[in-house]
């Protein structure tokens, strides 16, 4: 059981997911909260990270810790996303495993499933096909980290769980168009088509690939809900499992932001999968569902937006 007081660390609080869970944690009143950034720990770094973590000792690690990106980024940058993903979450899971940590949720990505299996996405299709190529690296990485927590459960008995969530956005995310994902990217180009600094919004692909979306504050609420769910299944999706396409996401921003931009189509540029919805049985069988939705949630991230 963890318990109001009981050390919580938080791996990757400054990022979207991990500052979401640390918000909600606080809200529900967890007050013993470990949090680190990259430039007080670099969690590439084994001995360090191994230090920290039976210095620290904490009851429940949420591992949020991850270098993501876009199509582009991966495309671009496709070493390091294996790379740096396979150094940090090992570190983090045989590190908790030393120190004697139990309890662990690590948090993996749609993009793992197989490019052809069957819609909705259901857990036990993981490891059983071949990767999308646009996201391949970081997919394999998040793959050998669940494949790692299943294994310590099977062999030492571990409560390492590994939640599998759908596309997200949401307050702190990454606006920059040469590392981001689609629906910041969209955010940022009809922001700039209504300051007037583009006379069109570039879409990538033919804007008929279908995502599921949901608001990075639901998962945060999921991955609390769980810290204290007993449940035997290794890999539990979380998501709304619902889905549209890029261009009715871009459609719904610009109603939000009052404007009626020219869509362009860069079809030389890939689309990704073609659809990616998640199968949510188990987690709904667990009694928890997404609660925001798309209008709301873009209004209150759009408003985040224009801070930065």
């Amino acid at each position: 059981m963890i318990f109001k007081k009981s050390k919580i660390y938080v791996a990757g609080s400054s990022g979207m997911v991990g500052s979401a869970i640390v918000r909600v944690l606080k809200k529900k009143g967890y007050t013993n909260l470990i949090l680190s950034n990259s430039k007080y720990l670099d969690l590439r770094d084994q001995q360090k990270t191994f230090n920290f973590l039976k210095r620290k000792k904490p009851k429940f690690i949420f591992i949020a810790s991850a270098k993501v990106g876009g199509i582009l980024d991966n495309q671009t940058h496709g070493a390091d996303f294996i790379g740096d993903n396979l150094m940090m979450q090992n570190n983090l899971i045989i590190g908790a495993f030393k120190a004697k940590i139990n309890n662990i949720i690590f948090l993996s990505s749609s993009c793992a499933y197989p490019k052809d299996a069957p819609r909705p996405l259901k857990e036990e299709y993981i490891f059983k096909g071949h990767l999308e190529k646009t996201n391949e690296p970081y997919a394999v990485a998040k793959l050998a980290g669940m494949k790692l927590c299943e294994s310590f459960n099977k062999q030492y008995k571990t409560n390492y769980k590994t939640l599998i969530p759908c596309n997200l956005y949401g307050q702190n995310d990454n606006y920059d168009l040469n590392k981001s994902h689609f629906f910041p990217a969209l955010i940022k180009k009809i922001d700039n088509f209504k300051k007037g600094k583009n006379k069109t919004v570039k879409i990538w692909g033919n804007g008929k690939a279908k995502r599921e979306l949901m608001h990075v504050n639901d998962l945060a609420e999921a991955c609390v809900y769980l810290m204290n769910k007993k449940f035997k299944d290794d890999f539990i999706n979380i998501g709304n499992g619902t889905q549209k396409t890029i261009i009715t996401y871009a459609k719904a921003i610009s109603k939000i932001l009052a404007v009626k931009p020219k869509f362009v189509f860069d079809k030389k540029k890939p689309n990704g999968m073609k659809t990616k919805v998640l199968d949510i049985t188990r987690i709904k069988k667990l009694g928890w569902k997404s609660k925001i939705n798309l209008s709301d949630g873009i209004k209150s991230t759009y408003s985040f937006y224009k801070k930065l």
